[in-house]
């Protein structure tokens, strides 16, 4: 069975948030797939398998703990492997240029489906744009849990941003976007027992430290064991947050900055169309770096499809 490695969110190999690219899965059971996602040991592996719809695949993403309804970089890259592909078939058929300059491609997550542009940018190098559709505020938590959201973090109630409010949001995946101030980024870390209790008493699935003034975040797994590098699902939230507090304009792309304390940077370009709760259309893109090609010699056995 094939796959690539590809480094998302990044012009650079080396960089970026690194991910496992199968772009034909078929056959595969739930658990091969995550035995061959924790083997891999990349943050997230996406399986591929095409419908009888050309340009539409069947996408189901892991991560090191479990299946995922939905996430962004997994799809982003595995938008360009496609391009890819799709460019040096047509160039083998004598049908095309080998650069095969944009391209369009439908994925149907457990979520829902999604749609991903992607545009050739010289060799072993795409960019690509993924959307995320309307976004949905789930939640505003009261004012007296600030104090319980900084402990989560390490951090004291005075590093939260005071003008910004903690927000659960939506655009496929339920983030808690919790705003600190200047510099608190760098204290914060996720203690035992972990986020999941704490998070699924407010309806949300994970967290986001936003510094919203930097444009830059950090994201962990719920146990504090991985941090994450450049988070896809969470830039859309982000994305939509931002918008709905007016701090970017309507349809404005700015880059989102994770990744500098996990030692690999990575650069997420955002935008959300829409006002106040009423946000139509989030969109997330950057930049992907081809790495490797290879081939499984072996399957792992599995027992539930």
């Amino acid at each position: 069975m094939r796959y690539h490695h590809v480094d998302v969110f990044t012009d650079q190999p080396f960089s970026g948030n690194s991910l496992t690219v199968f772009p034909d899965s078929a056959g595969l059971t739930a658990s091969q797939m995550g035995r061959i996602t924790a083997e891999m040991r990349h943050f997230e592996s996406i399986f591929l398998e095409p419908t009888a719809d050309a340009g539409i695949y069947r996408a189901r993403i892991f991560d090191l703990i479990e299946e995922m309804d939905f996430a962004g970089h997994p799809l982003i890259g595995a938008a360009a492997v496609l391009h890819l592909l799709r460019a040096e078939k047509r160039a083998t058929d004598r049908d095309g240029p080998a650069a095969d300059g944009h391209a369009r491609w439908t994925f149907r997550t457990n979520a829902r489906d999604v749609e991903v542009r992607t545009e050739w940018h010289g060799p072993g190098r795409y960019a690509a744009v993924l959307d995320q559709g309307p976004a949905t505020f789930l939640r505003t938590p009261e004012e007296s849990r600030r104090a319980d959201f900084a402990s989560w973090f390490g951090l004291e109630p005075g590093h939260l941003d005071p003008d910004l409010p903690p927000q659960v949001v939506s655009t496929g995946l339920r983030y808690l976007i919790l705003p600190v101030r200047d510099g608190a980024l760098s204290w914060a870390r996720i203690a035992p027992p972990g986020l999941d209790e704490g998070l699924a008493g407010i309806g949300a699935a994970y967290a986001y430290l936003l510094d919203a003034d930097a444009l830059e975040g950090r994201h962990w797994s719920n146990d504090g064991g991985v941090e994450d590098i450049a988070t896809g699902s969470a830039a859309g939230c982000v994305a939509a947050y931002l918008r709905r507090h007016q701090r970017i304009g309507d349809g404005e792309a700015v880059t989102l900055h994770q990744g500098r304390y996990a030692g690999r940077s990575g650069a997420m370009t955002i935008r959300a169309e829409g006002a106040g709760e009423d946000i139509r259309s989030v969109k997330v893109g950057g930049d992907v770096a081809l790495v490797a090609r290879g081939t499984l010699s072996v399957l792992p056995e599995g027992d539930a499809r």
